[in-house]
């Protein structure tokens, strides 16, 4: 029974634990740290703010704000990306 007792509790926390884990965006992490990508193309309009992944992640990419709140990981290499991330650059300067 105790071993039984056992398995559920810990199953239970790593239940919780995994479940308290965004799907794109880790943020126990350093920094923003992305895992999964989103392939298509945000509005320019609808972009809140862009932000580069942590130097420290693995992959990297560029964390998106969108306008529903929403944060969206998407690979550095994406053209439409580079030139938000520009275009909110100079504004900033």
């Amino acid at each position: 029974m105790k071993t039984l007792s056992f398995t559920v509790g810990l199953l239970l926390l790593l239940t919780v634990y995994c479940a308290a884990i965004p799907n794109a965006v880790n943020e126990i992490a350093p920094g923003p740290c992305c895992f999964k990508f989103f392939m298509g193309a945000i509005p320019q309009q609808e972009i809140v703010f862009i932000t580069k992944t942590h130097s420290r992640c693995h992959k990297k990419g560029f964390v998106v704000s969108a306008a529903n709140g929403k944060e969206i990981c998407v690979k550095q290499n994406v053209r439409w990306a580079n030139i938000a991330y520009n275009k909110q650059l100079a504004i900033r300067a």
